[in-house]
């Protein structure tokens, strides 16, 4: 967990959860499109032509673009405001309309898709009170846990007490966490975003860093402590960098 500006939202406008009821969840559906690079002009303009039928049949759900400019950089992600389940099955009979475009436009010029719900975890994040724009940069990591319950609860408990710290010493630096929810075989099992402003910031560590802060709140041993139940749960991590992308996000008519 490193630097960032004032925006954090799960990339994707998670942070809307903030208290979350067992009868009140709310969840993002995500789909990372990956493309040829010969592709790429005409799936560009398949997407563009698409969210236009979404504006013309006044589709009203949001979704953010995203491109990813590291890792496999011909990949793209779409994301949903966070919403109820239910409220999937009201887009699903939406977006039919719209469908016939996606299989002529865009699906010609995919590679592969892959599509997964992320529920936010707000106990787990440090975000501000006041949420701007998508950030031109966010910094995304993944986290596959050791096999097993254990894993998951040591892991969990670990970063909510680092939230708590990041909160009580009111740690300038914003991160969000949310839990994947049917992606797939050998998908991570959580997922952490950092927004950045430019590269720059993706380049600076954050002073105190993390675990610094949290030996500041907890004293050494106890941050130690918890650096190491956190290894210990986790089995492999990942990390890319994405850049928002404007022209292919689509915003519902009067949000």
């Amino acid at each position: 967990m490193k630097s960032s500006t004032v925006w954090l939202a799960l990339a994707f406008a998670l942070a809307c959860s903030s208290a979350q009821a067992a009868d009140n969840v709310r969840v993002a559906r995500d789909f990372t499109d990956m493309v040829a690079p010969t592709d790429q002009q005409a799936y560009e303009a398949g997407t563009k032509h698409f969210n236009q039928c979404l504006h013309q049949h006044g589709f009203k759900y949001n979704w953010t673009a995203w491109t990813h400019e590291t890792g496999d950089t011909y990949s793209y992600s779409y994301v949903s405001d966070p919403m109820p389940w239910a409220t999937f099955d009201a887009m699903d009979t939406a977006v039919k309309a719209c469908l016939g475009v996606i299989h002529s436009d865009v699906n010609p010029h995919l590679k592969s898709e892959i599509s997964a719900f992320m529920q936010a975890m707000p106990e787990l994040s440090h975000q501000p009170k006041d949420m701007g724009p998508p950030p031109p940069l966010i910094e995304v990591r993944y986290f596959t846990l050791k096999p097993g319950h254990q894993a998951v609860e040591t892991f969990m408990a670990a970063v909510k007490k680092i939230a708590a710290a990041a909160a009580k010493s009111n740690w300038p630096h914003y991160f969000q966490f949310a839990r994947m929810i049917d992606a797939g075989d050998g998908a991570p099992d959580f997922i952490l975003v950092i927004p950045d402003k430019n590269w720059a910031d993706v380049g600076t560590e954050p002073d105190p860093d993390v675990w610094k802060m949290v030996e500041n709140v907890y004293g050494k041993s106890d941050a130690a402590a918890i650096r190491q139940s956190i290894n210990d749960a986790v089995a492999k991590q990942s990390s890319h960098v994405d850049s928002y992308n404007a022209e292919l996000s689509y915003i519902a008519s009067g949000k």
